[in-house]
């Protein structure tokens, strides 16, 4: 019973999409624009940064909520121990799963990053903010911030079974497969020296 809760909780937060609501106030499809991809980034590139800081905030904080709500659950019902870390785990695991393939967007959602990080933030902050750092470091250093995001999905894997275990790391390994997937057409650009770095993203934005 406590898996299915934790499912739904974590799959209908993940449905919330901040780039659908900016959508909806500008009267354009985010879906069919840009990268076509319904996340902060594309929103950003498409309307600047004021929206994509808020799409940020809502799929961080939506995945944020769901899984202290889940706490606030677990808790209420006396799980303390070592299963309510695997059902955390598994909150996080579907909210990025609704966030990416949301029943409100035609299952074509984004790509989860920041609704990981946010994850993370209520689980622990710690390892999310190492994520968060690691994201950053990579991502300036290459220029390409699908490869910081990849780094910052191994980080919280590496993290998660160092302090966690094997049972929780293994549901991290699936989003990161997940999120291989999600960004398999910026890694093959990058291979073909076609994908667009950050520094001529802000070039353009500042010119």
């Amino acid at each position: 019973m406590y898996f299915l809760i934790s499912t739904l909780i974590g799959y209908l937060f993940g449905c919330l999409n901040g780039s659908q609501l900016v959508a909806k106030r500008k009267h354009i499809d985010i879906k069919k624009l840009g990268s076509k991809n319904a996340g902060a980034s594309n929103t950003t590139m498409l309307l600047g940064w004021k929206y994509g800081i808020f799409v940020a905030l809502v799929d961080i904080f939506k995945a944020t909520f769901a899984i202290l709500l889940m706490v606030s659950f677990l808790e209420f019902n006396g799980i303390m121990d070592e299963y309510q870390i695997i059902l955390l785990y598994n909150t996080a695991f579907f909210v990025v799963l609704g966030h990416n393939y949301p029943i409100t967007m035609n299952f074509k959602g984004g790509k989860g990053t920041a609704s990981i990080i946010g994850a993370f933030l209520a689980i622990d902050y710690r390892i999310a903010i190492i994520g968060v750092i690691i994201l950053l470091l990579v991502t300036f250093t290459t220029d390409y911030a699908v490869l910081g995001v990849l780094s910052m999905y191994v980080a919280y894997f590496i993290e998660t079974y160092m302090v966690y275990g094997i049972n929780p790391a293994r549901i991290v390994l699936v989003l990161i497969l997940i999120g291989t997937m999600k960004h398999w057409e910026n890694l093959k650009r990058i291979m073909n020296k076609e994908e667009i770095k950050l520094s001529s993203i802000y070039r353009n934005r500042t010119s």
